[in-house]
């Protein structure tokens, strides 16, 4: 069976270098354009990167002598592949601009960015827990009076330290959580050379987060209704979320109270026993231990520990019982991989499984 032809929309920066590592051997999808600004079309991408590569691993042959283009020349990009994930560094509301008019040229739109979100029948997505919301492309179609196009986002990285941890206890109806986030500086597009204040060092703000962190979980667990994601009532989410100096990985401190207040042991257990649609359809980036609890004391440690099923597991540590909550623990990320390029990519598997993309 032939591959489908993808476009990666911001090849050049961080998100889009880790898109390119993720699909440069997939099984589903061939990479057949590379587009950014208007200042690297025309360039081959590694005359467009520069000194700039990010990545660990080098740069895959086959994209280097790539002629970037223009992201703006949606015709010439649409001409190359059937359809685009979308990482560009631009305001908001230019990349829904961007966004959108990709869509209604037929072409569909996998996003890393955080424009359409909010946008009522776009649908956010975690694979494992919310598939459901993809029946809404029907309805965003309709809008936009497309037959073909759509687009569906991931959502923010910091919240999948937590949020899948949180969800299969949402059945003993969670009342309230506070989650701290230590995040990596890559969730910046940073990395230490480039950003040497980090070093020996924590910035206790990162600009628009915690709302993020405390809203986004809300439309996740929310449900479709009328053609619009309608956002969850409850629970009640406060958080803080800070910058450390970590290259990878968003670790989240978190406190829960429950109104059926669960034991240890069926906690465990509903981790243990938590997968979705990617495990069940077997995507080749969905991890094969969703939610993977370390017993010992010192679990899960970034160094050690983001980097599970290639970075899309999600891992729990230090559950126990609080003196003011029910329980507290600490949960981790990848936010590169699960939480950024390799969450959109597992989403792009998804909607090719199930025909979203014929």
């Amino acid at each position: 069976m032939s591959k489908m032809k993808v476009g990666v929309i911001g090849a050049t920066g961080m998100v889009g270098q880790r898109f390119l590592t993720l699909l440069a051997d997939h099984p589903y999808f061939e990479v057949s354009v590379l587009a950014a600004s208007a200042r690297s079309a025309g360039k081959t991408y590694e005359e467009a990167v520069g000194d700039r590569w990010k990545m660990t691993t080098p740069m895959s042959e086959q994209f280097k002598s790539m002629v970037v283009v223009d992201a703006a020349d949606i015709a010439k990009v649409g001409e190359q592949c059937s359809f685009v994930f979308c990482a560009v560094d631009m305001k908001k509301e230019e990349i829904r601009a961007l966004e959108e008019a990709y869509a209604k040229a037929e072409i569909p739109v996998v996003s890393n960015n955080s424009a359409n979100r909010w946008t009522p029948d776009v649908p956010m997505v975690i694979p494992e827990i919310n598939d459901a919301h993809l029946e809404v492309i029907a309805a965003q179609r309709k809008r936009l009076g497309t037959k073909r196009g759509f687009i569906a986002v991931k959502p923010n990285c910091s919240i999948q330290s937590y949020v899948p941890a949180l969800t299969p206890l949402l059945k003993y109806g969670i009342k309230e959580v506070v989650a701290t986030t230590y995040q990596a500086i890559s969730g910046a597009g940073k990395t230490f050379r480039e950003w040497p204040e980090m070093v020996d060092n924590v910035i206790p703000y990162i600009g628009g987060e915690e709302e993020k962190s405390e809203q986004e979980p809300l439309r996740v667990w929310g449900h479709v209704e009328n053609g619009e994601i309608v956002k969850a009532a409850a629970p009640l989410i406060t958080t803080q979320c800070i910058r450390v100096p970590v290259t990878d990985g968003h670790t989240a401190a978190v406190f829960v109270r429950f109104e059926n207040k669960p034991t240890k042991e069926e906690i465990l257990d509903a981790w243990k026993n938590f997968s979705g649609k990617p495990q069940a359809l077997e995507l080749p980036h969905a991890p094969k231990q969703f939610i993977t609890y370390f017993e010992e004391d010192n679990r899960p440690q970034v160094k050690l520990d983001r980097d599970i099923y290639g970075g899309m597991g999600v891992t729990v540590g230090r559950l126990r019982e609080d003196t003011l909550f029910d329980y507290k623990f600490v949960g981790l990320s990848h936010n590169t991989l699960r939480g950024a390029a390799g969450g959109a990519v597992l989403i792009a598997e998804l909607l090719y499984r199930e025909g979203y993309f014929n």
